[in-house]
């Protein structure tokens, strides 16, 4: 059985590419687990592992999380092998997300940097203004 179950946050802000043939989207990251014992007057250690997500999962994750939030990974260990240029035989150990689960929102922009990003978006304005709408008491409520 290959599980691994892994609640950490993110060292870095997620890098989605798109692979060359098959347009598939893929999602790699870092995250940060702490260790659960700290030893006498030393601080807390921590884990980093590297983390890959493909296709739909890996969308979601680059849009609604960021550095330094905390996520949880159901998935699996995998490990690959290539050969660079000069022939030397490189070795990875990577966690393929299955699941992911979303444990902090993310941080919304501070208004000056969304203008200053293009991403503002106007805001309509719902409130009624008018002074001659009653409101209604809990008792007038139809549930």
């Amino acid at each position: 059985m290959n599980k691994v179950i892994l609640l950490g946050r993110l060292t870095k802000d997620v890098e989605l590419r798109y692979t060359k043939n098959t347009n598939n989207a893929v999602a790699s990251f870092s995250i940060a687990v702490n260790r659960a014992f700290v030893k006498q007057g030393e601080e807390r250690q921590a884990d980093f592992f590297n983390v890959v997500a493909w296709n739909k999962l890996a969308e979601s994750i680059s849009k609604y999380v960021s550095k330094g939030q905390q996520i949880a990974i159901l998935g699996r260990l995998e490990t690959r092998t290539w050969e660079d240029e000069q022939g030397i035989k490189h070795y990875v150990t990577e966690v393929i997300a299955e699941e992911v689960d979303f444990l902090e929102r993310r941080k919304k922009q501070e208004p000056s940097d969304a203008i200053l990003n293009g991403t503002s978006t106007p805001i309509q304005d719902f409130t009624n203004n008018s002074e001659d709408e009653e409101i209604m008491g809990s008792d007038d409520l139809p549930f």
